[in-house]
């Protein structure tokens, strides 16, 4: 299955090479407590409730990030 923006965090969370790259545009994706909070949503959802975390930049290199992993 392939990740996209509509995957939820915890499925995400699940690819070690998604966690390593997400980190990369979010530092701290892959330590921090709080993601387990949000485990069920997506990055779009969570960029709703979080703009300031989670800009339109960034996901967009979540989303190239991503694809880039097949």
């Amino acid at each position: 299955m392939s990740l996209t923006l509509d995957s939820i965090i915890k499925d995400i969370k699940k690819d070690p090479a998604a966690v390593e790259l997400i980190d990369k545009i979010i530092p701290g994706f892959a330590t921090n407590p709080q993601m387990k909070l949000v485990g069920g949503m997506t990055f779009k959802k969570l960029a709703k409730i979080q703009p300031a975390k989670v800009t339109p930049e960034k996901l967009e290199a979540i989303e190239q990030a991503l694809s880039s992993l097949g």
